[in-house]
């Protein structure tokens, strides 16, 4: 079994990949198993690698005592001076190599199942170390098979599984296709390491730029965030610090051949790529691209927006079931309400016609009146002069600088409560 063991134990440790130490100690433990099936568990014993005769040796240890009562564990001092050290004394404790070919086929066996197994926990452990170190990263790899809906991929060294929950709704894969997935997760379990793959993972999205775009694996350009609705849409926003690059440009690539290559990894996935801005207003209306925004109304407290938009920029804002708006929200981390232009008019005209009646001595009726002369709020009505007012049917000079009166005193009102 031992026969050419050195070089056994070198073409091992390459072949898995494992360290030639681990394989000693795995070795060495067994046949310190074998050794106590054999001679007993009370039998002092050691096991140690000879490098340069290319074996294990046991060793069986025994104390030197004038009177035996455990001829397993205690010798004689004549006996011990014959036959191991002729400078014996009582008390020592002296070891004398046993023969391994005397184990016996059950012990050898038992030797056996423990390297098996000694080697096997190294791979895994070697596996796991590899795969918790490429964390964040693509894997290419083949479908081996599918389990239930979970693909299990073919990483060369293991296996990688990629659930239903991490798969595009619309790819489909056969045995042997290859498949490029992102280590999201490494778990430890009976079994060995288990590598959770996904496509869906916003983090496959920004590798797979880091791959195509050179000034990201450089540092040149960072991607500050994803946004993904995968098999659908997908929105990064991208920043430099270096005024010479154009961070959009550099993702799109010559011809959008940049881009291209990651869409066609994802089997059609739009990719919108727009740049980031430290005000974030600018930086909302940037991730609502392609729709063009006239106005933001900030709520910082709310950390919300209200977007204003013409009116045939409206369906491309919000876009189809509400997804340009929805992934915008993700990658800004803002609540955006949109709203057209016209739908902001209407509100602000009856928010001012409701200022208007609310008046004292105004009331509906001549409202009406003032909002057919063009003046729609009570800024406009205390804007205007008693004169202009005093044209209006059934209104006096008098009651118009009564009006305009208390309409600026309701500004003041409303200044001074905020």
């Amino acid at each position: 079994m031992f026969a050419e063991l050195k070089r056994l134990i070198e073409q091992m440790g390459k072949d898995r990949g494992i360290d030639k130490e681990v394989i000693i100690q795995a070795l060495e433990d067994a046949m310190l198993m074998a050794a106590r099936k054999k001679l007993g568990a009370d039998v002092e014993l050691e096991a140690h690698y000879n490098d340069e005769a290319g074996e294990i040796e046991v060793f069986q240890f025994k104390t030197v005592v004038e009177k035996v009562m455990d001829p397993e564990t205690q010798i004689l001092l004549d006996e011990a001076a014959s036959t191991l050290d002729e400078e014996a004394q009582f008390g020592d404790v002296l070891g004398s190599k046993i023969e391994t070919n005397t184990f016996g086929r059950i012990a050898v066996q038992t030797a056996r199942q423990i390297i098996i197994q000694r080697v096997k926990d190294a791979e895994r452990d070697n596996i796991y170390e590899e795969y918790h170190d490429k964390k964040g990263n693509i894997s290419n790899g083949f479908v081996q098979r599918v389990e239930g809906g979970n693909i299990i991929v073919n990483l060369g060294s293991t296996e990688g599984v990629l659930p239903v929950n991490e798969q595009i709704f619309k790819e489909a894969y056969k045995r042997g296709d290859r498949i490029r997935s992102f280590i999201c997760e490494v778990k430890k379990i009976t079994k060995g390491p288990q590598i959770i793959l996904s496509r869906t993972h916003p983090g496959f999205l920004k590798a797979l730029f880091e791959i195509e775009v050179p000034e990201i694996a450089e540092g040149l350009i960072e991607i500050v965030n994803v946004a993904r609705e995968p098999g659908k849409r997908s929105k990064i926003a991208v920043r430099t610090r270096d005024k010479d690059i154009d961070p959009v440009g550099a993702c799109v690539g010559m011809r959008g051949a940049r881009v291209q290559s990651v869409v066609q990894e994802l089997r059609g996935e739009k990719i919108d790529i727009v740049p980031y801005s430290e005000d974030q207003a600018k930086y909302v209306c940037n991730a609502l691209a392609p729709a063009k925004v006239n106005r933001v109304f900030v709520d910082e407290e709310n950390r919300a927006m209200e977007v204003i938009v013409a009116d045939d920029q409206l369906s491309l804002a919000i876009g189809k079931s509400g997804q340009n708006v929805r992934l915008a929200v993700k990658l800004t981390g803002w609540k955006i309400d949109v709203k057209s232009e016209s739908a902001t008019a209407v509100k602000a005209e009856e928010e001012g016609y409701k200022a208007l009646t609310a008046i004292p001595g105004i009331g509906e009726t001549n409202g009406e009146k003032l909002f057919a002369a063009g003046l729609k709020s009570v800024t406009m009505l205390a804007a205007a002069d008693a004169e202009q007012l005093s044209a209006l049917s059934g209104v006096d000079e008098t009651t118009a600088e009564a009006w305009i009166k208390r309409a600026e005193m309701a500004i003041d009102q409303e200044l001074g409560g905020k």
